[in-house]
């Protein structure tokens, strides 16, 4: 059974705040400055940036899952909504098909919401948004009719790290649990495979922005997260992640700070265009950058021992 709880946006759209910063976001879309992409295209008018994505936002999937981290999963699944289109389009991507190859179809606003509610009317312990970065006006705009027909399941923010703090702000108070991933320190990977050579300093600052609105991870008596940060470290073949960097940056904004340190990379999409991408990590690859974050005195690790990841999404 699912444990009740007040999530951080029933609050704000009680008072009509959360109606008020919708229409901030959608400001955001024309010309679209909504990631740090800045593609400055009409959204509304069907122009597609980066990210694909157009007046609508797009979902490949509706659903509970068990393959997130332990606190996301408890017992009865994470209720993911897989936002279709990315801002990032890592040449490694596993979700490819999705991110970058346009499966999925539009929702309205209407049927966005129902898509929230239907997870909660699943039993599922949480509303996992992923990839949620490029349609932040849309998935507020869908919160106002889904918290008014009664929504209350917290929010998780699942996301590849690339975030404009503008938007973030509009977040503030709305998301319950950040999840973003810290994929790189160094902009020389991040420009080779990603395209993106401020990644570093992005993701960094946004991290920061995201445990100054949440904190700390917390759990309720049976260990389900309620609040607060939990962060994916992706360790990459030849230490390209830059764990030892990533793990001194968290433990600079708190030694509790949850990180699951992720042994599940294996070449994907066109990972076969970067010689170093072709393999799979090496166990003490993976060793390596776990030892990295308890030097620097992370304790609240998950992803310890490489374990087999599922390949379905859910």
């Amino acid at each position: 059974m699912r444990l009740m709880s007040r999530a951080s946006y029933i609050e704000l759209s009680e008072s009509g705040e959360l109606a008020r910063r919708v229409e901030r976001a959608r400001e955001l879309l024309s010309p679209c400055t909504v990631c740090p992409r800045q593609c400055a295209v009409d959204r509304p008018a069907g122009e597609l940036g980066d990210c694909r994505t157009g007046p609508e936002a797009m979902i490949s999937s509706v659903g509970p899952h068990f393959g997130e981290e332990e606190p996301l999963v408890g017992r009865s699944g994470s209720g993911t909504v897989f936002f279709s289109g990315c801002n990032l389009n890592c040449d490694f991507c596993q979700n490819w098909e999705i991110s970058q190859g346009g499966e999925g179809r539009p929702v309205d606003t209407a049927s966005l919401a129902r898509a929230f509610l239907h997870v909660m009317e699943l039993g599922c312990h949480n509303l996992n948004l992923v990839t949620p970065t490029h349609v932040v006006p849309q998935i507020l705009e869908a919160l106002v009719p889904a918290a008014a027909a009664g929504l209350d399941l917290p929010i998780v923010y699942n996301c590849g790290g690339y975030e404009s703090t503008e938007t973030l702000e509009l977040l503030d108070g709305v998301v319950d649990i950040y999840m973003p991933d810290l994929k790189f320190t160094d902009p020389s990977p991040a420009t080779r495979f990603c395209q993106a050579a401020d990644y570093p300093e992005v993701v960094m600052r946004a991290i920061a922005e995201m445990h100054r609105q949440v904190g700390d991870l917390q759990l309720d008596a049976e260990g389900i997260a309620t609040r607060g940060l939990l962060v994916r470290h992706l360790v990459m073949p030849e230490g390209l992640s830059g764990s030892r960097k990533a793990a001194e940056f968290l433990a600079g904004l708190s030694e509790n700070t949850f990180v699951n340190v992720m042994a599940q990379y294996r070449p994907c999409h066109n990972a076969d265009r970067h010689p170093e991408l072709t393999r799979g990590i090496l166990a003490e690859e993976h060793q390596a950058a776990v030892d990295a974050m308890l030097r620097a005195g992370l304790t609240r690790l998950d992803g310890i021992r490489p374990r087999a990841y599922r390949l379905r999404l859910w």
